[in-house]
């Protein structure tokens, strides 16, 4: 399923490696990550860290039944 598909405030896990905008780091298969919303070409998503990271709207994901 597609990024842009999800509703907002969702987990998701990655199903292919992805890369944030220019300067940010790779993203991973199987990757989790807490999406918050679109932002134009990307989302505002944040890591298990709880850092801000920008996944690409096209990302292909699965959603995951988690609370934040």
């Amino acid at each position: 399923m597609k990024l842009y598909n999800l509703p907002t405030k969702t987990w998701v896990r990655l199903k292919e490696d992805q890369q944030g905008p220019p300067g940010s780091p790779n993203f991973l298969l199987e990757e989790e990550f807490f999406f918050d919303h679109i932002d134009g070409m990307y989302s505002y998503c944040k890591d298990r860290n709880n850092n801000r990271v920008h996944l690409p709207a096209w990302s292909e994901v699965t959603p995951l039944d988690k609370k934040e």
